[in-house]
């Protein structure tokens, strides 16, 4: 699994010119699932996505976490995290999870934020979607997990 977390003071996505989820202050979630990605890791970023401390206090340190500050989430299905770039000119994607189980797991990482009480908006999986943010800090953080090689208990 990929995720790329933006912090943003708005954002939204549209399909076909229609805005189908719009946020304030929160987070922008680009979610990549990966083959052999389980429910178990995908709990584990939607927690870190919501525990994060990312957003200021009011010292003006990032000491904060999504929770902490009542923001929501914009989440984003992107396949596209997962190319591969290192040979050739044209990006590989054999790394990435079939449509059917990336879709499962994303609609389960956008449950598992709502049931640690964030307010989620998603966009439409495997649309061609156009996404709109003010990036805030600007702040922007790679989350990456395997269930091979971590611990999930973070």
């Amino acid at each position: 699994m990929r995720i790329v977390l933006q912090r943003v003071s708005q954002a939204q996505v549209s399909v076909e010119q229609a805005v189908v989820g719009k946020i304030a202050a929160g987070l922008v979630v680009l979610l990549g699932i990966e083959q052999g990605d389980t429910e178990a890791v995908v709990a584990w970023g939607a927690r870190k996505t919501a525990e994060l401390r990312i957003f200021q206090d009011d010292d003006n340190r990032m000491n904060r976490s999504l929770l902490d500050v009542g923001g929501a989430a914009l989440v984003i299905s992107q396949f596209t995290l997962l190319g591969d770039t290192r040979k050739g000119r044209r990006p590989s994607f054999t790394e990435a999870a079939e449509p059917e189980t990336a879709e499962r797991l994303y609609q389960y990482f956008a449950a598992s934020l709502r049931q640690l009480g964030v307010q989620v908006e998603t966009g439409v999986f495997a649309a061609k979607m156009s996404v709109s943010l003010v990036n805030e800090g600007p702040v922007t953080l790679l989350l990456e997990r395997r269930e091979k090689d971590c611990y999930l208990s973070e």
